[in-house]
């Protein structure tokens, strides 16, 4: 997954309710989203790693 950095960042949207709750309740539905992703993306990582390294603990005669 590529890196990306945000230096600024403006949202405007307009609704009815509560902007705060709004906007709220959907940046925790993407986050959420995303996070279980890398999540995935990083135990992957983690267990591709450790299936490499199996053959390095093999005792060398």
């Amino acid at each position: 997954m590529a890196s990306v950095t945000i230096h600024n960042l403006e949202v405007r949207f307009q609704v009815d309710g509560d902007d705060q709750t709004v906007f709220r309740q959907l940046f925790e539905q993407y986050i959420q989203a995303w996070m279980r992703a890398y999540e995935q993306q990083c135990a992957q990582a983690r267990r591709s790693r450790e299936e490499r390294a199996v053959g390095d603990r093999q005792v060398r005669s």
